[in-house]
């Protein structure tokens, strides 16, 4: 039984209802309600009481919670373990794409060449509550999410890095010249966008929202997980995006894309480190850190 079944059982009932808790991770209220009803039909019995206002288990449900949370605990556990075990230099990292594809190259070239002797960096690219998902069951030493919603982070040690600007793309064949626009410029266009739950696209929905507009009143909405493909296609004058500027800083300067602000949104994100446990001082852990300072002009650990 796959682990993300019993997590969907163990937010449905943390919070009371399948509608909060695909907003909590991010799939759809249908997609809940299948993977509860797949735990129901493998272990034969129901394990939400659905006659109320507020769900809440049955007498089996609780049994399969109680069990689930010790299936998450014995995981981390299991990691821990096998981080304990590892003889070699490691460094496990996790971060949002966005934040991947714009740093990590240039973050790999630096640490790279003054810390040739680690000898294993493992990255994973995720959403922030993957992230810090990962961080709690001891899967990541340290990552880095883009975020506007506030998350509870007080077990971690956390700093702030430089926020995240956001802004529309465009190609200069599309003929929109000015680097201010309005809604109604960019409605008549295709827009791309990542998944529902990704940065940018719940900050772009949300924009939308409070100036009484949706993504529906573009041309077409496209969705793609592959931020090169959309990069690429709005380049080519196929349509327009939002994206974090740090991706496509090299097509602006090249003059292949344009970019846009709207006076009415919010066009920053809130980027923080993440860190699991403080690192030993010059430890690789550390040392990686520090690297990632010093792309923002920060002062080191």
């Amino acid at each position: 039984m796959k682990s993300e079944y019993f997590q969907t059982l163990v937010e449905t009932i943390a919070l009371g209802s399948f509608s909060k808790a695909a907003e909590k991770l991010f799939v759809t209220q249908s997609a809940i309600s299948r993977r509860i009803q797949l735990l129901e039909d493998h272990y034969g019995y129901a394990l939400i009481d659905r006659s109320g206002p507020i769900l809440v288990p049955t007498e089996a449900g609780k049994i399969v919670i109680e069990k689930a949370l010790k299936i998450f605990q014995l995981e981390k556990e299991l990691v821990q373990k096998l981080h304990d075990h590892e003889t070699r230099t490691r460094i496990s990292f996790c971060c949002t794409p966005a934040f991947g594809i714009a740093y990590i190259p240039k973050l790999m070239k630096r640490f790279m060449l003054l810390y040739s002797s680690t000898s294993e960096i493992n990255f994973s690219f995720e959403m922030p509550d993957d992230v810090i998902e990962g961080l709690h069951r001891g899967m990541y030493q340290a990552g880095v999410i883009e975020h506007s919603e506030r998350y509870e982070l007080g077990e971690f040690e956390t700093f702030s890095l430089p926020d995240d600007e956001l802004i529309f793309i465009t190609s200069p064949s599309l003929g929109i010249e000015s680097s201010t626009v309005t809604i109604d410029h960019l409605i008549p266009y295709d827009l791309y966008i990542r998944k529902e739950g990704c940065c940018s696209s719940k900050l772009l929905i949300q924009n939308l929202k409070n100036n009484g507009r949706a993504c529906a009143e573009f041309a077409h909405t496209i969705i793609c997980d592959d931020l090169h493909y959309i990069i690429n296609t709005v380049s080519e004058g196929s349509g327009i995006s939002f994206l974090s500027r740090s991706l496509v800083e090299q097509y602006l300067r090249q003059g292949t894309l344009r970019e846009h602000h709207i006076a009415q949104f919010n066009h920053t994100h809130h980027r923080t480190l993440i860190l699991a446990n403080r690192p030993v001082e010059n430890n690789p852990l550390s040392l990686f850190v520090n690297e990632i300072f010093k792309l923002f002009n920060m002062h080191p650990l």
